[in-house]
């Protein structure tokens, strides 16, 4: 791998000096720390194999795909009404009042969980397989970039209300105060950074922007003590392990248990995440064709040729993280937005990203102190990075020059964005349907597939 020209950014096979690459690494392992631990601790999922299974995942990943699609993985929050769904159904009481009691899903219940989730790696594989065989204009024809810019847009603005909920306390008095003055300098601190610091700095923004944020929180702590501490800390139970010798811990992995409850319930899931992925991928492709094109370098392939592997990447990242016991996932929309933001598209950067997270789940005290980061910084981050992502939705459309004018592309966009954001913020997510609960960008993602082939009838060249 060459080393390549920091002046503008680091495309896929490039690798930075090691202390970049270290650098780079942290940078990453950060930005998708709260959303995998916010699944593990919604889901009742040990925390620390849920970090550890996102590291393996991801190294999997990137050796699957042949070392070319930076992508990490991470937990989805598409599966957490299915898993949660299944666990009621398929508990005990004692089992349910356990898990009520301690936060933590019983292991004979995450067993099971695990079964739906390595079985919903074969939907992935299956339209991996199917773009394989048919080629990727056939999937355009199904997602062109009417559907998947917007399906981009909703799943960075339906993470909004996440982004603010962690940027602005509901308590009163001087910490909120407080809360919101590290949140407002953590943002405006990483956007400073990104516009104005050149070269090396400005490829850290991120890191730098969180440890300027951590810096403020220290200092109210340090002036106002307890009543202005914002750090937080995360319980034990929510750390068990296999065994322990001092800090250093080994996940509690299980295996997985047979359950036609599982199955039915969490497989099916796995068909919202393929227009998500497939976004993502076009995403990556505008995005790193442009670091090319700056750094006047003709990229060997195009990520977006690479859609199969993708999908199938996908699928047996699901299988590995199922096995381990680790919650279902998918490419994060937050590591995209870091390298969109930085022009660091280096698959060694992710490659470092994920041993270092699986060493952070082996090692107690590091869960503890990057969890300990005052939601109040990961707020401020949330902003930029949920509306970088939504913004990378817009630059689809742009770069493919979708036809703002055409009724069909009005109507697919727009019920897309409605569907995808009043699902998110009428019903927190889950769209009723029939007795049943969609997740909004996976119902907003369908309708307008339907929608957009249903209105193609009859065109010549229908895209």
């Amino acid at each position: 791998m060459s080393q390549g020209n920091d002046v503008y950014g680091y495309l896929p096979e490039e690798r930075p000096d090691t202390l970049r690459l270290v650098l780079y690494a942290i940078q990453q392992v950060i930005v998708m720390f709260p959303a995998t631990i916010t699944v593990a601790l919604i889901t009742g999922f040990q925390v620390s194999t849920t970090i550890f299974a996102s590291g393996l995942a991801t190294l999997c990943f990137i050796l699957i795909t042949g070392k070319k699609i930076p992508l990490y993985y991470g937990s989805s929050f598409a599966y957490l009404s299915a898993v949660a769904s299944m666990a009621v159904a398929e508990g005990t009481p004692e089992q349910l009042a356990a898990w009520e009691a301690t936060g933590i899903l019983p292991t004979e219940l995450i067993s099971k969980a695990q079964f739906g989730i390595i079985m919903s790696g074969f939907i992935s594989i299956a339209a991996g397989l199917i773009v394989r065989k048919f080629g990727k204009e056939a999937v355009e024809k199904i997602l062109p970039p009417s559907i998947t810019g917007p399906i981009s847009m909703i799943i960075g603005l339906t993470l909004a209300g996440n982004a603010l909920g962690d940027a602005v306390s509901t308590a009163e008095g001087p910490i909120a105060s407080a809360w919101l003055v590290v949140s407002l300098v953590t943002l405006l601190s990483t956007i400073f950074y990104s516009k104005y610091l050149k070269g090396f700095l400005g490829q850290i923004p991120l890191l730098l922007g969180a440890a300027t944020g951590c810096a403020v929180a220290a200092i109210f702590y340090l002036v106002g003590g307890a009543d202005l501490n914002l750090f937080r800390s995360i319980a034990d139970e929510s750390l068990n392990s296999l065994w322990s010798i001092g800090p250093i811990a080994v996940p509690a992995f299980s295996l997985p248990t047979f359950s036609m409850t599982a199955l039915v319930a969490i497989m099916p899931i796995a068909i919202a995440t393929i227009p998500e992925s497939t976004a993502h991928m076009y995403q990556l492709d505008i995005y790193v064709n442009d670091v090319a094109k700056k750094k006047g370098v003709k990229m060997d392939y195009s990520l977006i040729d690479l859609l199969d592997r993708n999908l199938i990447g996908d699928g047996l990242c699901d299988m590995v993280s199922g096995f381990v016991g680790g919650p279902a996932g998918t490419n994060y929309g937050e590591n995209i937005s870091t390298m969109a933001i930085t022009h660091v598209f280096s698959v060694p950067v992710l490659a470092v990203a994920s041993i270092f997270a699986m060493i952070v789940a082996c090692f107690t005290p590091l869960i503890k102190v990057i969890y300990g980061i005052p939601l109040a910084v990961i707020g401020g981050l949330e902003v930029y990075l949920f509306g970088a992502i939504a913004a990378q939705g817009i630059a689809i459309m742009i770069d493919k020059s979708v036809d703002m004018f055409s009724a069909k592309n009005i109507a697919v966009i727009a019920a897309i964005m409605v569907i995808g954001l009043g699902g998110q913020y009428q019903f927190g997510g889950n769209i009723p349907f029939f007795g049943m609960s969609i997740p909004c960008v996976a119902g907003a993602s369908i309708f307008g597939i339907l929608l957009n082939a249903l209105l193609s009838i009859g065109e010549k060249n229908a895209a």
